[in-house]
């Protein structure tokens, strides 16, 4: 026999399932947990977008790769692998150096047996006994890359792998934050100008031609020449510089365009202010364009803090720029490939880490831009 559901008609219900019941717990999600699940969603998708480009994922991975670098100091400094008054990037020091046997002598015939005896006595590790035909030690610094030092140590006898370990923490703080005033001054001076148009906007603008005119390296230098520059002060200047010049135009012309939407028409009929439109509306849909500008910015920062350094214009402990002018002033840069370690290590991470934020910049501009992204 079989049973019969009675289903009244306008009901709505189905005879195959039964009717919903509603109880006083059934409460409809949250605000967050609808915002967060739509993040979720997007992200998915646009790292499945992301993902597609092998450029990008290089890019990334050469990223991550310094900044496990950048992470590796303080491992190995608090596990006691390293020692820090050998592997201290600015007061470590190899106590034994390999060295080599001289003879001393007054004309040298032989470079690599002998040295000069006005040279020994310009050098504070020998002696001021040694007289002409002895034999002394000379202490190999720069040493080569050993089981110790596994690049070599520079000219003071300090280990060049921590250094370029450091040098990687200064590049990162430098770059995010150098990316991040650009990104806040940027956005916020890009979409008020969109938003208002008028003498507000012509002087934006026009602040902005005049400082994509000047070059971007003089202006540092004259700052740098004139201040005494520190790293967060050229991660500021560098922001300030970016968020008021060529950054600021991109972003207002994508400002330009959400200012026209529907939505936008609907808040302000709804009598939302003009600073509610801006901070809810115009900025979160310019954001996405403003972190892909943010890897941009990092490779420029990098590449100034490199130049300023070298020129011996910034007052930073330790950097890459740092370690290749000392090489310079020592006389090594001209050398070849015989000091290969007191140039290649610094000036191939300056070069990869740029790249590396072009690179994940060009394939977010994929991601981030309507007209190049794959459906």
């Amino acid at each position: 026999m079989t049973e019969q559901i009675d289903v009244q008609p306008g009901s709505g219900a189905s005879p195959d399932l039964p009717p919903p019941v509603l109880t006083p717990d059934a409460v409809p999600p949250s605000m967050w947990r609808i915002r967060w699940a739509l993040f979720r969603r997007s992200f998915a998708h646009n790292w499945k977008l992301f993902r597609a480009n092998r450029v990008g994922l290089v890019g990334l991975g050469i990223i991550v790769f310094f900044a496990l670098l950048a992470i590796a100091p303080t491992v190995l400094f608090a596990t006691g692998i390293w020692n820090s008054a050998v592997y201290d990037p600015v007061v470590g020091l190899e106590p034994n150096p390999p060295v080599k046997v001289m003879t001393v002598v007054n004309e040298i015939t032989d470079p690599e047996t002998e040295i000069d005896f006005r040279y020994v006595l310009l050098d504070n590790r020998i002696p001021n006994t040694v007289k002409v035909g002895d034999k002394v030690e000379i202490p190999q610094q720069p040493a080569p890359p050993d089981r110790r030092h596994w690049l070599g140590t520079d000219p003071l006898g300090r280990d060049v792998l921590s250094q370029l370990m450091h040098g990687a923490r200064a590049a990162f703080f430098l770059g995010i934050l150098a990316a991040l005033v650009t990104v806040v001054i940027a956005t916020t001076v890009g979409s008020i100008s969109a938003y208002f148009g008028g003498a507000l906007d012509s002087f934006f603008m026009r602040l902005a031609d005049l400082l994509i005119m000047i070059p971007f390296l003089a202006i540092l230098i004259v700052i740098g020449a004139i201040f005494e520059f520190k790293l967060w002060h050229l991660a500021v200047v560098i922001g300030l510089l970016s968020g008021f010049g060529g950054v600021a135009i991109v972003l207002k012309s994508q400002a330009l365009a959400v200012k026209v939407k529907p939505f936008v028409d609907a808040a302000r009929v709804a009598g939302g202010s003009n600073a509610h439109i801006i901070f809810t509306h115009i900025i979160p849909n310019v954001m996405p364009l403003s972190f892909l500008y943010m890897m941009f910015t990092v490779t420029s920062a990098i590449q100034g803090e490199a130049a300023l350094s070298f020129l011996g214009l910034l007052n930073v402990r330790i950097s890459w720029g740092l370690m290749i002018q000392l090489a310079n002033n020592q006389g090594y840069l001209l050398q070849g490939l015989q000091y290969w370690w007191l140039l290649f290590p610094a000036g191939l991470a300056v070069t990869l880490i740029s790249a590396a934020f072009f690179l994940v910049g060009r394939a977010m501009d994929e991601v981030v831009n309507p007209r190049l992204r794959k459906r």
